[in-house]
């Protein structure tokens, strides 16, 4: 897919995270990709590896909605670890 970022591909599980005071609901990997990668590098510095791979992860995931189950962990290990969950 040539722009992930507006990909509706569900994921398996429904984000909410809090930023800034509100709450943020990630559902398709569209709203995912463009989550993490609109914040600032700086602000995912201390968790790149896992930054890098929630973004490599979605953009497999928006070509191909077998790998939704990989993004979706992806995505919260990176959650986790950031204490955003």
């Amino acid at each position: 897919m040539a722009d992930v970022s507006s990909s509706d591909t569900p994921l398996k599980a429904t984000f909410k995270v809090r930023l800034n005071g509100e709450t943020v609901t990630l559902a398709t990997v569209g709203q995912a990709y463009r989550f993490i990668t609109n914040l600032s590098a700086v602000e995912w510095m201390e968790f790149r590896s896992l930054h890098d791979d929630a973004v490599a992860a979605l953009e497999l995931a928006a070509g191909n909605a077998m790998l939704t189950v990989q993004a979706t962990n992806a995505l919260r290990a990176l959650f986790v670890r950031a204490r955003m969950l």
